[in-house]
């Protein structure tokens, strides 16, 4: 009796475990199940799946106030814009956008004219961070307005930076449309540039986790000269969006010009 009662004791520690190590599994996969697929080609703003930043700013290194007046649809077309206008203590205001929903393992793709200006910042990049109760994860691609011929590529991980990569974009990234995509995976991490692969991570300290909402932005500083430029205001400009896309991963491509139609 002793005996069977030791083997049974084992077998309920052995399935206790067992059901433990399921539900971190199951929730490791809900962490990551996400937003689903989607592709949107701008033809409005769609407010129950954007979110519109309007009426602060985020911090003293930001010298535009995030204006809704600045984040508008023209033919088919995303614009955000940056131009001269008090709000507070500003003398700017500038256009963001953000994903209501946040998103997982997958294929990001935007297709993106980015703006003129030595000073200014146009970013297509995923965040979470303490305004969500998370800490700090992000993928960036951003081009900087005291050299548009590049775009910086970099992510945080628990709010900690220092991958920065620049990549030549080949041209100018504020004279036409250009294509960024990222493919992001437990594992490994791949970003392109106009169909073509220019930074693989497969270090697992350097690659996020945590699910991330989906941004586009376009500020100004007076303070981070070193790596933006030098800020001169020469009049209105705009970021503008043709495109964006995330095909979460084992979905079919959504469009015939996709990274998701090549990756094996």
């Amino acid at each position: 009796m002793t005996t069977q009662i030791a083997h049974a004791r084992k077998l309920c520690q052995a399935l206790s475990f067992f059901g433990l190590m399921t539900l971190a599994a199951g929730s490791a996969a809900a962490q990551q199940a996400g937003g689903a697929s989607f592709v949107d080609n701008f033809d409005k703003i769609d407010r129950a799946f954007w979110y519109v930043s309007d009426g602060w700013n985020n911090g003293n290194h930001q010298n535009c106030t995030w204006s809704n007046k600045q984040v508008k649809i023209n033919d088919g077309q995303l614009t955000l814009g940056f131009t001269e206008g008090k709000s507070k203590d500003r003398d700017y205001l500038c256009g963001e956008i953000q994903t209501k929903k946040r998103f997982g393992y997958g294929t990001y793709e935007a297709r993106v004219k980015a703006a003129t200006g030595s000073g200014l910042n146009s970013a297509f990049f995923t965040y979470i961070g303490p305004a969500d109760k998370q800490k700090h994860d992000e993928i960036d691609f951003e081009v900087l307005g005291k050299n548009t011929g590049q775009v910086q590529l970099n992510q945080y991980i628990q709010a900690k930076g220092g991958n920065e990569k620049l990549v030549s974009v080949g041209g100018k990234a504020d004279d036409g449309f250009n294509d960024y995509a990222f493919v992001w995976e437990k594992d490994r991490l791949r970003y392109y540039l106009n169909g073509k692969l220019v930074q693989e991570v497969t270090d697992p300290s350097k690659i996020p986790t945590a699910q991330q909402k989906i941004f586009f932005s376009l500020w100004g500083t007076d303070k981070l000269s070193d790596w933006m430029g030098r800020f001169s205001y020469a009049g209105p400009t705009t970021l503008t969006v043709d495109r964006v896309a995330f095909t979460a991963l084992g979905d079919k491509c959504q469009f015939p010009e996709s990274i998701a139609c090549t990756l094996n």
